[in-house]
């Protein structure tokens, strides 16, 4: 039997798809580069996702997430908490899509220590 991701459904829609959009943003397109370099800088694992929402990195790679009026910490916190997991997953899911070539250019960002 495989694997089934159960449907839970989002609590919190317009501040989910908010953030799950600018994610979807960062990660297919040219800001991803901006984004790494961002997380080079501040010192920040690339699955640290709190950490990232509370640097505001997201709102810097993303000028969409940046102009609509709360950061992107804020959103997150206002979640539930299975809204808060839909989102982290759905960003881990996007982080391990990455081509290889530039998760090997930015690796430091994808060490575990």
């Amino acid at each position: 039997m495989a694997y089934e991701q159960a449907q839970i459904p989002v609590q919190k829609a317009e501040d989910f798809e908010q953030l799950r959009s600018a994610v979807d943003r960062i990660f297919s397109s040219s800001a991803l580069e901006k984004f790494y370099r961002r997380l080079e800088a501040n010192d920040v694992r690339a699955r640290e996702f709190e950490k990232i929402a509370a640097l505001r990195l997201l709102e810097e790679a993303d000028p969409v997430l940046a102009g609509c009026g709360k950061s992107a910490e804020q959103m997150y916190r206002s979640l539930a908490v299975s809204d808060q997991a839909l989102l982290r997953e759905f960003y881990l899911e996007r982080l391990e899509r990455v081509d290889a070539k530039l998760r090997l250019k930015h690796q430091k960002v994808y060490r575990y220590y």
